[in-house]
């Protein structure tokens, strides 16, 4: 009798790529499940949205975030801790800490990654981009491909 196992599979490093105002990587990109490594600076928040076909899971591993909720208090995600921002309800997150933060992105589908992989480019240097050029419409336009809707501009929080 044989099974249908899948074969693990190592992956190398993943590349730098410039997202939006991040340095982002994108580890796991599958029909199923999407990993990104995502590094923000302070104060960085990208715009209020919902995915509406995936759950979003934030792994901290550095630095400070804070993920605000629709129908939420505000949700302090510091390093070794995790928080989940639903699908079909807005969210969005900020970088609370005095420094970058890096953190996991998890979401439970393909969008995200396919998101990310459209609106990046390779990074130079694994640093944060440097007066990132970002079309407001034009990432709204993107994210709605994916199945993220942009309810706001960044700043704007969940009501």
């Amino acid at each position: 009798m044989t099974t249908n196992t899948p074969t693990p599979t190592v992956l190398d490093p993943a590349p730098a790529r410039w997202f939006l105002s991040n340095m982002a990587r994108i580890h796991v990109e599958s029909d199923r499940v999407s990993v990104i490594e995502a590094v923000g600076a302070p104060g960085d928040m990208p715009p209020l949205h919902v995915h509406h076909d995936e759950d979003e899971i934030f792994y901290v591993l550095e630095g400070e975030l804070t993920l605000y909720v629709a129908g939420c208090d505000p949700i302090v995600v510091r390093p070794g801790a995790t928080a989940v921002g639903p699908r079909g309800i807005q969210h969005v997150y900020g970088v609370t800490s005095d420094t970058n933060a890096r953190w996991i992105a998890t979401t439970t589908g393909p969008g995200f990654a396919a998101f990310v992989r459209e609106m990046s480019s390779p990074a130079p240097q694994a640093t944060l981009p440097v007066d990132p050029q970002i079309d407001p419409a034009h990432v709204a336009a993107v994210a709605a491909q994916h199945g993220i809707e942009i309810l706001g501009p960044p700043g704007m929080l969940p009501s």
